[in-house]
């Protein structure tokens, strides 16, 4: 207390330097923001770059060809005219000169083989001098191949721009994206496009503009919150300063160090402004009520009690928070790394400010505390009417409240393990022309992502031996079999086609030496938009379409694969590799159990032990412990019943929530456990401890829930799931808090 009354005045005599401190930190961080602020939704900020996945990944676009594909569908009056097929001419030639392309595809580029003179030669597969009937009749026999050219009823053409490998076009792709949309432009006024590349800067779209929408509907819902939770309009300006001036300093630095929001990080403006606060309207109510009780303290006495009052239980509250933040370091995911990192430093500069801008900001207030009431209030509602109720019927009806909360604990712990662990990555886009395009496109294509199988000899022969060739044939009949994969090509498409033109080369008599020599000619730069070989023969390489789908539906795919392989050859001598995103997409699963888990546990045990330093006392703590466990149950019975999967977003809920829901319980718990040191039995010092605190509780989770309910106003349904599972949690962290954890401690500490 003493050295508290010795710094409030040295900040109170400085207190315009630092003020002027501040203004020039927020003008640069604003600055900083403003011109530097960026977003990053690339696969780099998901995989850590000695990710195995990752590391084949990228060696399979090196090797085989990237995945990363722009598609454009073309509306047009007739797909084989020959007009139409002039104008894609055109589009290629302006495509290809772009320096991030490696290659484009269409019917005007697309070759088709021709056996002549003991050789495979390539001709085009569109010929304008061909007839209509003479074009279809040959793309019938083609049809995995021109099905992804033209669709059914011919109305429509297909063009593919094939970027280089990721790691050379990441840092560009917002730029890309812009450039192949003027390119196409010059050419075409109506299309659809789609793909990796515009899904992404999609993506990047939307976390840009929702996160500024955030903000700016944050900033206003804490606004009018506080007309009603504060004791007095005079406290707004300081409440509204202890959000804003953490906030801004926060993303210069960001911004300053070169980091950019992505779709989980573009959630710390929100999640940070509610906490900042929190912990304003905590400090305020304590100051506010000293004021009320001790007329005769001068300023600086008061601002010290005050600060003495809140600053352990404000300190243990950020404690927690931080741990449930930091937590997330341990995911493998860089993006809840860095979530995690920066959320922490924002959550320290809050807690550091808060104190400092409330000094100041009272340093120049002189209220009349009898008379000062809040702007707006509801005239019908007294909370100091509820609070005294609610002491009553804690007391009185303690067991069946502890009967009733540990039922639903029970009911919860057993909803853990119905609560499904899937990415959808349909939900991870908000409404909008790129999910259209890519709906209509998915429709006559069947799909928009590429999969690469790649079958290898072990002993690293070449693979088109005549037993090899049977194999994989019944290999592509299974994988045509599979409603989840669309037009596979490989180099038994190839063969299908010739043996239907040239019968004779196909012939059971026909030499191994004859069958090479004929199909490793089928795999040239004319048709590189599918690779069928590796340069060596050792490999043949099946190219699939799959739909944008669950991470568990990629899960099945994959495993159906391998079960196809297995069953068509002999993994003695045959080995298969799965390339592409979808193979590290479908990582995701076990990703987000790791985070869960890891992130969970390392948050639960710290919080655990932060408990334990703070009450001094283990089975007050275990009985603290459990309410605080109950919002997660509650959280995995919303879950499990409104089918709500754990997924990229919500993967950091429990560990997020576990801290968050720990804030209102320790400023209960410590009024509770300093009234022990004074008198009264344990239900006179509950009911003495929520009439202290009972109001900056209640107010704290109005202006949480707000924040989070803003969050779940987003238009992408994985983001909304998320706000809405924390608006939840945290009423319910405040249910168990004013019922729950009363009735425990009145019925059980002794």
């Amino acid at each position: 207390m003493k050295r508290l009354k010795r710094i409030i005045p040295v900040i109170i005599k400085f207190r315009n330097p630092i003020i002027v401190v501040l203004a020039v930190l927020m003008a640069v961080s604003a600055y900083q923001t403003l011109n530097k602020l960026s977003v990053d939704n690339s696969l780099s900020i998901w995989f850590l770059e000695d990710d195995p996945s990752y590391k084949a990944y990228i060696d399979f676009q090196e090797n085989f060809g990237s995945d990363e594909i722009f598609i454009v569908m073309l509306p047009v009056e007739n797909a084989i005219g020959e007009a139409e097929v002039n104008k894609l001419n055109e589009l290629h030639q302006s495509v290809e000169a772009l320096p991030y392309v490696k290659t484009t595809f269409s019917i005007a580029k697309a070759k088709y083989p021709i056996y002549v003179n003991d050789n495979i030669r390539f001709d085009d597969l569109y010929n304008p001098k061909r007839s209509e009937k003479g074009l279809k009749s040959l793309f019938s026999k083609l049809s995995n191949i021109t099905s992804q050219l033209v669709t059914k009823d011919f109305k429509n053409q297909l063009f593919y721009i094939q970027m280089k490998p990721t790691p050379t076009i990441e840092e560009d792709r917002q730029e890309i994206a812009v450039e192949i949309k003027s390119v196409i432009d010059q050419t075409y006024s109506d299309y659809y496009l789609t793909g990796p590349p515009v899904l992404n800067e999609a993506y990047s779209k939307g976390i840009y503009k929702e996160s500024l929408i955030f903000g700016i509907l944050t900033i206003l819902v804490i606004t009018v919150l506080l007309l009603f939770l504060l004791p007095s309009k005079r406290y707004l300006l300081i409440a509204l300063l202890s959000v804003a001036v953490p906030v801004s300093l926060l993303f210069g630095l960001i911004t300053s160090l070169g980091f950019a929001l992505n779709m989980i990080s573009m959630l710390i403006p929100t999640i940070l402004m509610v906490y900042s606060v929190s912990d304003a309207v905590h400090i305020i109510n304590i100051y506010h009520k000293e004021g009320l009780a001790n007329t005769s303290f001068s300023k600086v006495d008061l601002l010290a009690i005050s600060i003495r009052k809140s600053l352990t239980p404000c300190f243990y509250t950020t404690l927690t928070t931080l741990v449930g933040y930091f937590a997330l370091y341990l995911s493998p995911l860089p993006a809840f790394k860095n979530m995690g990192v920066f959320t922490c430093i924002g959550l320290v500069l809050s807690f550091l400010l808060v104190y400092i801008i409330t000094i100041i900001g009272f340093s120049f207030m002189n209220l009349n505390f009898e008379k000062a009431k809040p702007i707006l209030s509801f005239k019908s509602y007294s909370q100091s009417g509820f609070i005294e109720w609610l002491n009553g019927f804690t007391s009185q009806y303690k067991n069946t409240l502890i009967v009733s909360f540990t039922a639903v604990l029970l009911f919860g712990i057993y909803s853990i393990f119905q609560v499904k662990i899937d990415t959808n990555s349909r939900d991870l886009l908000a409404e909008g022309k790129a999910k259209q395009d890519l709906r209509a496109v998915e429709v006559e294509l069947g799909g928009s992502n590429r999969l690469q199988l790649n079958i290898a000899t072990k002993e690293g022969g070449e693979i088109l031996s005549k037993e090899a060739i049977e194999k994989l044939e019944i290999f592509q009949n299974k994988l045509e079999a599979n409603p989840l994969i669309s037009n596979p090509v490989s180099v038994v498409t190839i063969k299908s086609f010739l043996e239907q033109r040239t019968p004779v080369l196909f012939q059971s008599n026909v030499s191994e030496v004859k069958l090479k020599s004929t199909l490793k000619d089928v795999d040239t730069n004319d048709n590189s938009f599918f690779k069928l070989f590796s340069e060596d023969l050792s490999t043949a390489g099946f190219t699939l379409t799959l739909m944008e789908m669950r991470t568990s539906e990629l899960e099945q795919v994959l495993d159906e694969v391998e079960e196809a392989f297995k069953s068509s050859f002999d993994t003695d001598k045959y080995e298969l590799k799965i390339n592409g995103f979808a193979v590290v997409f479908a990582q995701l699963n076990n990703f987000i159990l790791e985070t869960q888990f890891k992130s969970f546990f390392a948050a639960f045990f710290v919080a655990f032990l932060c408990l334990w330093v703070f009450i001094k006392n283990l089975k007050t703590t275990i009985l603290v412990l459990i309410p605080n466990i109950l919002p997660l149950a509650i959280l995995a019975i919303f879950m499990s019943l409104l089918d709500i999967p754990l997924d990229v977003t919500t993967a950091m809920i429990t560990p997020i929530m576990l801290g968050i829901a720990m804030d209102d319980t320790i400023h209960l718990v410590h009024k509770y456990r300093r009234s022990k040191y004074i008198t009264g039995s344990p239900k006179e010092r509950m009911d003495n401890a929520m009439r202290y605190t009972g109001s900056a509780l209640i107010s704290t989770t109005i202006a949480l829930v707000g924040g989070f309910l803003i969050i779940a106003s987003s238009a992408t349904p994985s983001v909304r799931d998320f706000g809405l599972l924390c608006a939840v949690t945290v009423s319910m962290a405040l249910i168990t808090d004013i019922f729950y954890l009363p009735a425990l401690l009145k019925k059980l500490d002794r």
